[in-house]
C-alpha cells in the first residue's frame, strides 16, 4: 500500500490496495486505520468494490448506523444512498460532521462514488484539530467548558411538512455536546460546532454577560465566528470525484462540505457511517 499526502493539513491518497481485501486482512486494516488517524481522510481511486464489500470494510471500524431522513439499501443495512438526480436541493453543502445531532455522532464514514458529474460535485474536508489549535488564546479560554445544542429538525426537517418535521424532532430530540471535544483515540482537542449546532447552553454566566447584548447577539456572534473557521483554505483538502472512488474519513476530527454546483447532472453516492462514541 502506498500513501501520498495531499496537503500539509489534511488528507492522503492511498493506492495499490483493494478495500474489499482489506476487510479480510487484519494486518492491512490496521495499516489503513493508522493512516486514517494520521491523515484524517483517505482517498482511493478506482475501487471496484461490491456493496457487500463496502459494508464489510466499513464494519471493520465498528457497527454501522442508518439515517432517519435518507434511504438505505434494502439488502445492505447501514449503506445509505445519497442520490441527487431529481432535486437541486442539497443538505450537504454546509460545513458539518455527520450526525452531530445524535447523542453519539458517527465515528467515521466510507463513501463510494457510484455516479458523478463530469464537472463539479467536489467535496471538501477540514482538519478541526488544527482549527482548534490555531484559535486565539482568549477564544480558547472563552470556549473552555462551553456546551452547545445540535438538532436535525432545523436542517433535514426544514423542507418537510410541519407534521413530519415535528415527528422527526420528537424521534431525534436536540442533544448537547461540548464545544471542544477530545478525540477518544488520539487525545487531541477538536472544535466541535458546525451546521447542526443551534446555540450555546451555558454561555450566559456573570463572567460572560454584563448586559443583555453580551448574550444576544454576543453568543450567536461567537458561535458564527467558530463555525466560520472551517472555511479557511489552509485547513482543507478538496477532492474531485471519479466513478469508483472511495473516501473514508474520521468524523470526530473533521468536517466536510459537498459542493452543490452540478445540477442538473446526477450525483449518486453510497455511504456507510460507523456508530461513534458520546463526545467528552
Amino acid at each position: 500500500m502506498k500513501i501520498r499526502q495531499i496537503t500539509p493539513a489534511i488528507g492522503a491518497e492511498i493506492s495499490d490496495v483493494r478495500l474489499g481485501e482489506v476487510s479480510r486482512d487484519p494486518a492491512l486494516f490496521a495499516e489503513v486505520k493508522a493512516a486514517l488517524l494520521k491523515h484524517r481522510v483517505l482517498f482511493c481511486r478506482r475501487q471496484d468494490i461490491t456493496r457487500a464489500e463496502h459494508v464489510a470494510f466499513a464494519s471493520c471500524f465498528g457497527p454501522l448506523e442508518d439515517h432517519p431522513a435518507l434511504d438505505s439499501d434494502p439488502h445492505h443495512p447501514g449503506l445509505v444512498r445519497i442520490y441527487r438526480s431529481d432535486n437541486p436541493h442539497s443538505y450537504e453543502n454546509t460545513y458539518h460532521s455527520d450526525g452531530l445531532w445524535r447523542p453519539n455522532p458517527a465515528m467515521g464514514a466510507v463513501l463510494h462514488c457510484i455516479e458523478c458529474p463530469e464537472i463539479g460535485g467536489d467535496t471538501i474536508w477540514v482538519n478541526m484539530v488544527k482549527v482548534y489549535e490555531e484559535l486565539p488564546e482568549h477564544i480558547k479560554s472563552t470556549i473552555d467548558g462551553l456546551r452547545a445544542k445540535a438538532s436535525i429538525e432545523h436542517t433535514f426537517g426544514a423542507v418537510m411538512a410541519p407534521e413530519a418535521r415535528a415527528k422527526l424532532g420528537q424521534d431525534n430530540p436536540p442533544v448537547e455536546h461540548p464545544v471542544v471535544r477530545t478525540h477518544p483515540e488520539t487525545g487531541e482537542k477538536v472544535l466541535n460546532v458546525n451546521g447542526f449546532t443551534t446555540h450555546f447552553v451555558n454561555y450566559s454566566t456573570p463572567q460572560n454577560v454584563r448586559h443583555g447584548i453580551d448574550k444576544t447577539p454576543g453568543a450567536g456572534l461567537l458561535l458564527n465566528y467558530l463555525m466560520s473557521r472551517a472555511t479557511i483554505p489552509e485547513y482543507q483538502v478538496r477532492w474531485s470525484w471519479q466513478p469508483g472512488d472511495v473516501v473514508m474519513w474520521d468524523n470526530r476530527s473533521t468536517q466536510h462540505y459537498a459542493l452543490n454546483d452540478y445540477w442538473p447532472a446526477p450525483r449518486k453516492m453510497e455511504r456507510a457511517a460507523i456508530v461513534g462514541d458520546i463526545p467528552y
